[in-house]
């Protein structure tokens, strides 16, 4: 039986990304600001489901199944209703429940007419903050990322305290980061996880 364990309404969800050179030089920075270590280095397993005709997509939501270690939650996102808070940033409504059975949960989805429209994986690491910011480390199959998520005057502080060019700073999700790299590199690959990366890379 699926069994709903948590459900949890986020406020609006702000953040920024920025991709990482130097994964050891960021975890120093980050100890030595104060930040505090919430989830070691963990592997994630992300699917996106949505219709034939990517109904969702053009919507701009995002209904995914996560596994993050043995966690499995299930998300929705959409847009905030006021927009973003700036097109430096990336604004969105969440909505997160853990679920019992992942497995059950993606049958349901596709006898609905929601099934598998894209795959991506990473290894991420966690950090908390003071006054509720956040600092994630996703380590992918086509480069690392570091993610802050807060108020826009606490993530313009901690670029600088970081250390972060600004201009590095970007909102696209991993769908448009994993098309960017396919035009790139004229990859095959339809799924951005390690095993169908390292297939195409090694082929």
């Amino acid at each position: 039986m699926l069994r709903t364990i948590l459900w949890r309404m986020q406020a609006p969800e702000i953040e920024l990304k920025f991709p990482v050179d130097d994964v050891v030089a960021l975890r120093s920075k980050a100890i030595e600001l104060g930040f505090w270590l919430e989830t070691e280095r963990t592997f994630e397993s992300n699917t996106l489901y949505d219709s034939p005709d990517r109904s969702l997509r053009a919507k701009k939501q995002i209904l995914r199944i996560r596994w993050y270690g043995q966690r499995c939650t299930l998300t929705h996102k959409r847009k905030s209703q006021t927009g973003d808070a700036g097109a430096k940033y990336k604004t969105r409504i969440e909505t997160e429940t853990v679920v019992e059975d992942g497995d059950a949960l993606a049958e349901i989805f596709c006898q609905l007419g929601y099934c598998a429209a894209f795959r991506y994986e990473k290894f991420r690491t966690e950090w908390g903050a003071e006054g509720g910011g956040h600092l994630v480390l996703d380590e992918t199959p086509i480069g690392v990322w570091a993610e802050l998520e807060g108020p826009p005057e606490w993530i313009d502080e901690m670029l600088e305290r970081l250390g972060v060019d600004g201009n590095r700073c970007l909102t696209d999700s991993y769908g448009t980061l994993f098309l960017d790299w396919k035009a790139k590199t004229g990859s095959p690959a339809e799924n951005m996880t390690f095993a169908e990366i390292e297939a195409v890379v090694g082929a």
